[in-house]
């Protein structure tokens, strides 16, 4: 039986970039994100269009992985959104809730429905790897959206760690740096008006740190199971 992955905001960047990763590493690679011609581009799989941030979008895309390969090895939540760089006071509650939405409660949603799938399965288990940033431990400036959830996906990914009873298998959280990419492409980090004039990683750079860590969960619980 092969070895099935699921990756958010698969369309473009990062998660594209670990969509290939797995598929030359041999998974059968299941694309999530809003975009269906971004991600039939990105790759070939599986393609379910998914708004992470929709509990019933998040269930649904798990129920077609389950009808269509019986299985889940591997979670990789990589959608991801920074907001506009605004200093606190500018921040407004929409665009606050909406970066939370996407980084933090896709992460919750995506990861529970993983958990449904893995606890029920035969064998049980399975990895699920979160794309947090460095900016959980050097924030940057104008993003405290940003900063704030993916510190929060940092101790998620933790409390998530602790819980293996009756799950074999390991959960971690990948560190990425900033990305710079379409403002439309909500699957990578948005640099901020200070960031814009600094140095910073190529997005082939950080797709390749992201897509290796995704191709070297490489054993599924069948045969990693320590």
């Amino acid at each position: 039986m092969g070895r099935i992955a699921v990756v958010t905001g698969a369309g473009s960047g990062i998660g594209a970039a670990a969509v290939a990763a797995l598929a030359a590493d041999g998974w059968s690679v299941v694309l999530a994100g809003r975009r269906r011609v971004a991600l039939e581009a990105a790759g070939t799989g599986l393609v379910v269009p998914t708004d992470v941030t929709d509990e019933a979008s998040v269930r649904a895309l798990f129920d077609r992985v389950v009808e269509q390969h019986g299985r889940l090895d591997l979670l990789v939540n990589n959608a991801g959104t920074s907001g506009p760089a605004h200093d606190l006071d500018e921040v407004s509650l929409a665009e606050w809730q909406a970066v939370v939405a996407v980084n933090l409660t896709g992460v919750f949603l995506c990861s529970r429905e993983a958990f449904r799938v893995m606890r029920a399965q035969s064998p049980q288990g399975g990895r699920i790897i979160n794309n947090g940033s460095i900016s959980a431990q050097v924030p940057r400036p104008l993003s405290a959206a940003y900063t704030a959830t993916k510190s929060a996906v940092t101790v998620l990914t933790r409390s998530l760690s602790l819980r293996r009873t009756g799950l074999s298998g390991c959960r971690s959280a990948g560190r990425s740096g900033g990305v710079a990419a379409p403002r439309h492409h909500r699957s990578d980090a948005q640099p901020s008006r200070q960031a814009l004039h600094s140095p910073r990683p190529s997005l082939r750079a950080s797709a390749k740190a992201a897509s290796s860590s995704a191709a070297s969960a490489g054993c599924s619980p069948r045969d990693c199971s320590r």
